[in-house]
């Protein structure tokens, strides 16, 4: 392809993300947040935000996993300073965990309202503080329109937003950057220690909006997000070597 056809079509790329909300960053100043070979999935390798995720959990056990990775997620946009507000109908999240992913406990706002109808509303009410470092919402679905909505609003104040959607029947078409699954996996000790391992996920982006979908594993640990992939490298690579 000759080099002029491949300008445009980099700049229509470009042009494409900006229209579509997403904020690009400068030459060389692109932020990788240590997700590993999942965060190639993006449009320029980056984790977007400043947008809408939506995280896709219709049993109790995959809402569990669902808010594990959140948390490591919450902590890497946290680390700037601000608040995270999480708003639902019905509470189950313990704060206090979340210290194991280094999020604090009090710089978590709970958000307990009495109908499903006024989550997103106040979803899109919070999402207009740019004070904030994220909101997360727990819903049963979101339509179009009100992804749109919520798009428009962190378009402007560049606060990301989480919706995690427990209602799969009427999956419909949105305006969200990915469309995500996680699921959880078994840990495992080393050295055959006994005890709870690291969480793991088996991570499923289903949608990514000028991106790839794909399939990864995920394990935290006190050095944050560790690919598996990238640590059976590491192992095999390690024996190889000794």
């Amino acid at each position: 392809m000759p080099e002029a056809k491949k300008e445009t079509i980099s700049r229509l790329q470009q042009d494409i993300l900006r229209w579509q909300g997403f904020a690009l960053p400068a030459t060389g100043g692109a932020k990788r947040i240590g997700l590993g070979p999942l965060e190639d999935a993006f449009p320029n390798g980056v984790f977007p935000t400043g947008t809408i995720h939506e995280m896709l959990c219709p049993t109790q056990e995959q809402a569990a996993a669902t808010s594990g990775l959140l948390s490591g997620l919450l902590a890497i946009l946290m680390r700037q300073g601000g608040v995270c507000i999480w708003i639902s109908t019905g509470r189950r999240l313990f704060p206090a965990a979340m210290e194991g992913f280094e999020v604090a406990a009090d710089r978590l706002v709970f958000i307990d309202v009495p109908r499903e109808k006024d989550i997103l509303w106040a979803m899109e009410e919070a999402l207009k503080c740019e004070g904030l470092a994220a909101v997360v919402a727990e819903v049963s679905e979101i339509s179009f329109a009100q992804s749109q909505r919520l798009q428009l609003v962190v378009e402007r104040s560049k606060v990301t937003g989480f919706v995690m959607r427990n209602n799969l029947k009427k999956l419909s078409t949105s305006l969200c950057a990915a469309r995500w699954q996680i699921v959880p996996l078994p840990s495992k000790l080393k050295d055959g220690l006994p005890g709870v391992g690291y969480p793991r996920w088996q991570v499923d982006l289903l949608r990514v909006r000028n991106g790839n979908p794909g399939s990864w594993q995920l394990e935290w640990t006190a050095d944050g997000f560790t690919s598996l992939e990238e640590t059976v490298t590491e192992i095999i690579t390690t024996r190889q070597v000794g």
